[in-house]
Protein backbone atom coordinates (compact mmCIF):
# COMPACT_ATOMS: atom_id res chain seq x y z
CA UNK A 1 0.00 0.00 0.00
CA UNK A 2 1.28 3.20 -0.95
CA UNK A 3 1.46 6.48 1.06
CA UNK A 4 -1.44 8.48 -0.90
CA UNK A 5 -3.51 5.40 -0.18
CA UNK A 6 -2.16 5.68 3.62
CA UNK A 7 -3.11 8.72 3.83
CA UNK A 8 -6.53 8.83 2.33
CA UNK A 9 -7.76 5.51 4.92
CA UNK A 10 -6.82 7.82 7.76
CA UNK A 11 -8.38 11.09 6.33
CA UNK A 12 -11.70 8.72 5.21
CA UNK A 13 -11.60 6.94 8.78
CA UNK A 14 -11.02 10.44 10.73
CA UNK A 15 -13.82 11.68 8.62
CA UNK A 16 -16.22 9.26 9.20
CA UNK A 17 -15.66 8.78 12.47
CA UNK A 18 -15.93 12.95 13.37
CA UNK A 19 -19.11 12.34 11.29
CA UNK A 20 -20.74 9.72 13.15
CA UNK A 21 -20.34 11.48 16.39
CA UNK A 22 -21.84 14.55 15.41
CA UNK A 23 -24.75 12.67 14.15
CA UNK A 24 -24.59 11.15 17.85
CA UNK A 25 -24.87 13.94 19.69
CA UNK A 26 -26.80 16.09 17.70
CA UNK A 27 -30.45 16.08 18.80
CA UNK A 28 -32.03 16.86 15.43
CA UNK A 29 -32.30 14.82 12.67
CA UNK A 30 -30.00 15.09 9.08
CA UNK A 31 -32.56 17.30 7.63
CA UNK A 32 -33.26 19.48 10.82
CA UNK A 33 -29.76 19.70 10.93
CA UNK A 34 -29.03 20.61 7.74
CA UNK A 35 -31.82 23.15 7.97
CA UNK A 36 -30.80 24.63 10.76
CA UNK A 37 -27.44 25.60 9.05
CA UNK A 38 -28.71 27.39 6.63
CA UNK A 39 -30.56 29.89 9.05
CA UNK A 40 -27.21 31.72 9.64
CA UNK A 41 -25.89 33.54 7.42
CA UNK A 42 -22.05 32.42 8.32
CA UNK A 43 -23.19 28.74 8.30
CA UNK A 44 -25.06 29.12 5.48
CA UNK A 45 -22.05 30.61 3.63
CA UNK A 46 -19.84 27.31 4.66
CA UNK A 47 -22.48 25.07 3.46
CA UNK A 48 -22.70 26.90 0.13
CA UNK A 49 -19.46 27.16 -0.60
CA UNK A 50 -19.01 23.29 0.25
CA UNK A 51 -21.32 22.05 -2.28
CA UNK A 52 -19.94 24.80 -4.58
CA UNK A 53 -16.50 22.57 -4.38
CA UNK A 54 -18.60 19.16 -3.96
CA UNK A 55 -20.34 19.98 -7.66
CA UNK A 56 -16.58 20.85 -8.62
CA UNK A 57 -15.29 17.58 -7.32
CA UNK A 58 -18.39 15.60 -9.09
CA UNK A 59 -17.72 17.09 -12.59
CA UNK A 60 -14.39 16.03 -12.39
CA UNK A 61 -15.25 12.40 -10.81
CA UNK A 62 -18.15 12.60 -14.04
CA UNK A 63 -15.46 13.07 -16.57
CA UNK A 64 -12.63 10.94 -14.94
CA UNK A 65 -14.98 8.26 -14.71
CA UNK A 66 -15.70 8.63 -17.88
CA UNK A 67 -12.48 8.98 -19.68
CA UNK A 68 -11.67 5.24 -17.67
CA UNK A 69 -14.05 3.34 -19.21
CA UNK A 70 -16.93 3.07 -16.19
CA UNK A 71 -20.32 3.19 -16.63
CA UNK A 72 -22.75 5.73 -15.52
CA UNK A 73 -23.96 3.66 -12.27
CA UNK A 74 -20.55 4.01 -11.36
CA UNK A 75 -20.47 8.02 -10.97
CA UNK A 76 -23.51 8.10 -9.59
CA UNK A 77 -22.81 5.63 -6.65
CA UNK A 78 -20.13 8.17 -5.36
CA UNK A 79 -22.54 11.19 -6.68
CA UNK A 80 -25.20 10.03 -3.82
CA UNK A 81 -22.65 9.90 -1.40
CA UNK A 82 -21.09 13.16 -2.06
CA UNK A 83 -24.55 14.78 -2.35
CA UNK A 84 -25.60 13.77 1.22
CA UNK A 85 -22.26 13.15 3.00
CA UNK A 86 -20.08 15.71 0.95
CA UNK A 87 -16.59 14.76 1.39
CA UNK A 88 -16.64 10.79 1.67
CA UNK A 89 -18.01 10.18 -1.95
CA UNK A 90 -14.97 12.02 -3.24
CA UNK A 91 -12.64 9.99 -0.59
CA UNK A 92 -13.74 6.58 -1.38
CA UNK A 93 -13.88 7.68 -5.37
CA UNK A 94 -10.13 8.35 -5.06
CA UNK A 95 -9.48 5.46 -2.39
CA UNK A 96 -10.85 2.74 -4.98
CA UNK A 97 -9.22 4.78 -8.05
CA UNK A 98 -5.87 4.45 -6.67
CA UNK A 99 -6.64 0.55 -6.05
CA UNK A 100 -7.24 -0.11 -9.74
CA UNK A 101 -4.81 2.17 -10.79
CA UNK A 102 -1.95 -0.09 -8.96
CA UNK A 103 -3.87 -3.37 -9.72
CA UNK A 104 -3.37 -1.67 -13.73
CA UNK A 105 0.03 -1.65 -13.04
CA UNK A 106 0.55 -4.31 -10.85
CA UNK A 107 -0.68 -6.58 -13.95
CA UNK A 108 0.87 -4.51 -16.60
CA UNK A 109 4.20 -5.09 -14.75
CA UNK A 110 3.57 -8.83 -14.33
CA UNK A 111 3.48 -9.08 -17.99
CA UNK A 112 5.99 -7.13 -19.24
CA UNK A 113 8.16 -8.97 -17.08
CA UNK A 114 7.12 -12.71 -18.75
CA UNK A 115 7.76 -11.26 -22.05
Amino acid sequence: MNLKLIVLYIVLIAFLGLTGYSLAVTEQGFFEWAKSLMMVPATAQVVVDLYIACGLILAWMFYDSRSRGKPLAYWLAFAVFTVFAASIGPLLNLILREHQLHGIKATGNAEQSNN
